[in-house]
């Protein structure tokens, strides 16, 4: 079982910057892909970032390509979202996700993952 904690979520302004983090208990994450996902008022969740098992490589949505950076610290047992040059629709409840088996092709589903946080938000308004 893994228990994931994320934080970071605020208030912030269009071109401000956030990092978020999960922390999790339970099992170390060196062999979990973990992703992030969004979801704002009225839609789906959707994938933002993944890292891969290991570290073997990292994924993005087109939408957080060239801002947003997924990064983890193993000896801290967390993974981090870096998210610069913030813009409104980036508005939404940010959650993180993790699981062992998740294959290439499914990093970006949701229902790839069975472990959840309970989400951080995060509102990007002037």
């Amino acid at each position: 079982q893994v228990q994931l904690v994320e934080s970071g979520g605020g208030l912030v302004q269009p071109g401000d910057s956030l990092r978020l983090s999960c922390t999790a208990s339970g099992r170390t994450l060196t062999t979990y892909t973990m992703a992030w996902f969004r979801q704002a008022p009225g839609k789906d969740r959707e994938f933002v970032a993944g890292s891969r098992r290991n570290g073997v490589s990292t994924h993005y949505a087109d939408s957080a390509k060239g801002r947003f950076t997924i990064s983890r610290d193993n000896a801290k047992n967390t993974v981090y979202l870096q998210m610069d040059h913030l813009k409104p629709e980036d508005t939404g409840v940010y959650y993180c996700a993790a699981d062992r088996s998740v294959i290439l092709s499914s990093v970006a589903s949701a229902s790839a993952y069975v472990f959840w946080g309970q989400g951080t938000q995060v509102t990007v308004s002037s």
